[in-house]
């Protein structure tokens, strides 16, 4: 359940950066990282969000490419997702307060 929620809220993410920043390549090839990534992630079902996660698993220049688009979007998703948006902060939140994070 959490991975498929992580796969969705990543690709609409990935969609809304690269429809400003177009690049069908990129955007291709990042979005096949991601879910290959999170296929393969150790954690399956009890997983937490990739920015909570103690394993960080992207490539250097995978990671860097993630954080840009993370950057960008984030902020936009409470206008075009905002459901989603406030659930994943809320998430997140509480992943942080269990985990003992800042």
């Amino acid at each position: 359940m959490k991975l498929e929620q992580e796969r969705k809220i990543v690709s609409l993410m990935i969609k809304l950066y690269y429809k400003k920043h177009p690049n069908e390549q990129e955007e291709k090839e990042l979005l096949t990282y991601v879910y290959l990534r999170l296929s393969k992630c150790p954690f399956k079902d009890n997983k937490t969000f990739c920015s909570n996660c103690k394993v960080h698993c992207y490539k250097p220049d995978m990671r860097e490419k993630i954080k840009k688009v993370m950057r960008y979007s984030g902020p936009r998703m409470l206008l075009y997702h905002p459901l989603l948006a406030i659930k994943h902060v809320k998430e997140t939140i509480k992943e942080k307060i269990k985990n003992g994070k800042k």
